[in-house]
């Protein structure tokens, strides 16, 4: 199956996503891009129903998952088959800070497994001098999720305004589907 439809989940804190970070560059790509509800603490209690009823993710869509939105995508990847996951800066905890807590997404295990087993492809970007993540937890999700992970020296936490490398990875799904 090819691709069909890509998803971006923006990093919490986002604000108006067309004008934030690559999102709006990256949707020149054919991709759903909206402002999440709950955009600072993006609970997963709110953003996993969004995903779900507004967004339409389901096992012909790419979910572009940035930080909090990774998060939230491979939470969501859990319980839901998805044709691929793109993790950007993901991590697996709370990191020490409360609303990252309150988001709901670190209160449990991961279940690496159950995500494996509903994405047909899971690539992942990382950059050890990223300032909000240890690398430490980008490599635990590379390890639990054994992601495609392409490693950077010197992207810190993605927040550049353009990203040829995720356009190339999305061509490349779409070309192995």
């Amino acid at each position: 199956m090819a691709l069909k439809r890509a998803v971006i989940l923006p990093g919490n804190g986002a604000g108006n996503v067309e004008h934030c970070n690559w999102y709006g560059w990256i949707s020149d790509m054919s991709c759903v891009l909206k402002n999440m509800p709950d955009p600072v603490t993006a609970r997963e209690s709110i953003w996993l129903p969004f995903m779900e009823k507004e967004l339409k993710c389901d096992d012909e869509t790419v979910i572009i998952g940035h930080s909090s939105g990774a998060a939230a995508a491979m939470r969501y990847a859990e319980t839901h088959k998805v044709f691929a996951l793109i993790l950007v800066g993901a991590y697996t905890s709370d990191l020490g800070d409360e609303n990252e807590r309150e988001s709901g997404y670190f209160n449990r295990p991961w279940e690496w497994e159950k995500i494996r087993s509903n994405v047909k492809y899971i690539l992942q970007f990382g950059s050890t001098d990223d300032p909000f993540l240890p690398w430490e937890e980008q490599q635990e999700v590379a390890n639990g999720l054994k992601t495609d992970l392409h490693k950077y020296v010197d992207r810190g936490h993605f927040q550049n305004t353009t990203f040829p490398e995720l356009i190339g990875a999305v061509k490349t799904l779409k070309t192995n589907g």
